[in-house]
């Protein structure tokens, strides 16, 4: 199996924050609920910040309102995260990590190198019917960002853990050209990640996963029937021609 490895760049915020905290996989609710234990205010500031920036927008949000709405001191903010940055880039780290552990958990429950690639887009199937679910949070965050910066750096090395994972699963599936059917596997993943930010509608992720399978057929000489049963959408994909 190959392994799903981490950017260490995009990384270098999660050893200071509690990953669980604001990590709720739909809106990003109370990563501390259950505990029996008043969460700490780092905990507080990080999960009310996780909800209010995936469902408004990282500059939408002010630091106030965060300030406000975890029920903690100014003071208590800028002593731990230092500053509004700060606290944006451990919301996105908290989100990398977030993802790259439910995506290699579905890579993990199959065997098949060319099924680890439907797990992810299966994963991503997932995501889209639950609550609250509101596309990928590094184009959201992007889409507000100048070139530069803590967003754009965030973004760019989740794009490239990403990249790497799509290029490792398409080596072990036998591609001739495993670069060139990432870029395509990566294209059809942030399309869909658009699709049902845009549309609101989660059914777009059978689409995807068709879409996935005549590349996939294409890419690794597949009938097109065959890649059609992976997704369980034969009709749609023998109407169609690869490439």
């Amino acid at each position: 199996m190959p392994a799903v490895t981490r950017n260490d760049s995009a990384m270098n915020a999660s050893a200071s924050i509690d990953t669980s905290a604001g990590m709720n996989a739909s809106a990003g609710g109370d990563g501390t609920a259950g505990r029996g234990v008043r969460p700490t205010a780092r905990e507080r500031l990080l999960d009310t910040a996780s909800r209010l920036f995936y469902a408004e927008g990282v500059h939408t949000v002010g630091i106030d309102r965060i300030i406000d709405e975890a029920g903690v001191a100014k003071a208590s903010l800028y002593k731990t995260f230092g500053s509004k940055d700060a606290l944006i880039q451990a919301y996105l780290s908290a989100r990398h990590e977030a993802i790259a552990r439910r995506i290699s958990d579905a890579v993990a429950q199959v065997d098949d190198p060319r099924e680890k690639i439907l797990a992810v887009f299966a994963s991503q199937a997932a995501r889209f019917a639950e609550p609250g679910y509101r596309g990928c949070p590094f184009i959201a965050a992007s889409a507000e960002a100048s070139p530069g910066g803590t967003i754009d750096d965030a973004a760019s090395a989740y794009r490239s853990w990403l990249r790497g994972l799509f290029v490792d699963l398409a080596t072990a599936a036998g591609a001739p050209d495993p670069q060139a059917l990432a870029r395509g596997l990566q294209l059809l993943y942030d399309g869909a990640n658009l699709s049902v930010r845009m549309d609101g509608d989660p059914a777009i992720a059978a689409d995807a996963r068709a879409a996935v399978a005549i590349l996939l057929a294409a890419a690794l000489g597949d009938a097109p029937d065959q890649a059609g049963e992976a997704v369980g959408r034969p009709d749609d994909v023998r109407t169609r021609t690869p490439g």
